[in-house]
């Protein structure tokens, strides 16, 4: 099949029932959950298309280290939470790319993040007919038919940024799925030598070439250990130095009762939960998945850093408990001056490269929805209102949906930007889109 038509925006529109925006892996496994739908009840198949900017799928392409592997268990993959019988599921992609027996054999729930990465664009692949790649999402406006809001006009470009098409898909709904932002701290200048690690694996063999002598990494959670164990490995003449505030870096809790917060259940129950209990929930469980570290890669730095002792020959240099206070790029160099807190003692060091491990936020919705924003709720601290179903709450006269998937942490807890719910989550959109908000999708799976 072809890419779905969009039309210019002076012609007439076709209706899309669906409009995603964004196309990482949480629109990836609603396009699925919709080509499912379509299979089953072709009589009432939906009519969708998902806008991506990028040229083709890809997901944090720049942390595709070789032997990275994922934080979630297999089993939370695009479906099987949902639908375990699916043929979208990560062991039917391992049947076919003939991997099943040796994957079963490896006795691992925890994939390469690579292995994972195939197996979204082997799922992608198959629902290209509902993507248009390479057009960028500039606003979404909201159209009026007799004083009722029934649709919004999904405004993009597409193109190289030279010679731009816009493009305007009319849609029944809307489902913005634009993953998350690099967080940067606000006097970060970014340049050839100063980059967030999103970036890591597009620049290190650059890196590599220009022989640095010393690379600083600031981030003491997963993102931020596995830069500095990757770029110790592949700079064997460099001195890497790690700075963050902590006395250490912290071990996630991966723990079986710990895990609860990432349930299905336990979004409902984040929910409907007071105010001051969704934040004692957040505070509870944050290192679950906020700065933290697997143990192993932990133990595993730890090792090195102990031999170079024994060795004499220091290239892991870490130094915790310690801040940036100051940061300057000359023509040859980054003069990175570094606050050991206890003391109050400073260094200023000279760096070939600082690499920022320092998070993702979500994007600002309401600055994307442009004109739409204009019919939706806020609530405190100007954050969106939503429904259980993710959909926006939004003026009275609005008939027509906008959904959010990312962004909703306040309202739904914690896993509002994992994959391990994604799968259910995705269902209950679906639902709400096809019926309206009824019982959530995954009591039909739970024990």
């Amino acid at each position: 099949m072809t890419n779905p038509a969009v039309t210019p925006a002076n012609a007439p529109h076709e209706v899309f029932d669906v409009v995603g925006i964004g196309f990482g892996p949480s629109n990836l496994a609603l396009a699925i959950a919709v080509d499912e739908h379509n299979r089953r009840f072709p009589e009432a198949a939906l009519r969708t298309v998902f806008l991506e900017k990028q040229a083709s799928f890809g997901w944090h392409r720049g942390m595709l280290i070789d032997d990275a592997t994922m934080q979630v268990s297999f089993l939370k993959d695009l479906v099987t939470m949902r639908d375990p019988a699916s043929d979208f599921s990560f062991l039917c992609y391992l049947r076919d790319r003939d991997r099943l027996v040796d994957f079963i054999n490896h006795k691992t729930m925890f994939p390469l993040r690579a292995e994972f990465h195939d197996y979204f664009e082997w799922a992608a692949a198959r629902v290209a007919d509902q993507v248009r790649y390479g057009c960028e999402v500039v606003s979404v406006r909201p159209v009026e038919v007799d004083g009722e809001v029934e649709y919004f006009d999904v405004i993009g470009k597409a193109g190289d940024g030279t010679d731009d098409t816009v493009v305007t898909c009319r849609a029944r709904n809307v489902v913005l799925a634009t993953g998350l932002r690099p967080r940067l701290p606000e006097d970060a200048v970014t340049s050839d030598r100063v980059w967030h690690n999103i970036d890591l694996m597009h620049r290190v063999d650059a890196l590599a070439a220009s022989d640095p002598r010393r690379v600083l990494v600031v981030g003491a959670g997963q993102s931020g250990a596995e830069t500095v164990a990757q770029l110790h490995t592949v700079l064997p003449d460099a001195q890497v130095c790690a700075v963050f505030a902590r006395y250490g870096y912290a071990p996630a809790d991966d723990s079986p009762f710990a895990n609860r917060i990432f349930d299905p259940q336990a979004v409902d129950h984040f929910y409907a939960a007071p105010g001051e209990v969704k934040r004692m929930l957040l505070d509870y469980h944050r290192n679950t998945n906020y700065s933290v570290v697997d143990m192993d890669l932990i133990e595993d730095l730890y090792r090195r850093e102990y031999r170079e002792r024994v060795t004499g020959r220091r290239r892991l240099d870490i130094r915790n408990a310690s801040r940036i206070t100051y940061a300057r790029e000359t023509d040859d160099a980054v003069y990175v001056t570094v606050e050991f807190l206890p003391t109050g003692e400073t260094e200023t060091l000279e760096c070939d490269a600082v690499v920022y491990a320092t998070g993702y936020h979500p994007g600002d919705v309401f600055e994307l929805l442009g004109r739409a924003a204009s019919v939706c709720e806020r609530g405190p601290e100007g954050r969106p209102v939503l429904g259980r179903d993710y959909r926006l709450r939004t003026a009275p006269h609005v008939r027509a949906g906008l959904y959010l998937q990312g962004g909703t942490e306040h309202a739904h807890g914690i896993t509002a930007t994992l994959l391990s719910n994604t799968a259910v989550r995705v269902g209950e959109i679906l639902q709400s889109v096809l019926y309206g908000a009824t019982e959530p999708a995954y009591a039909t799976v739970s024990p």
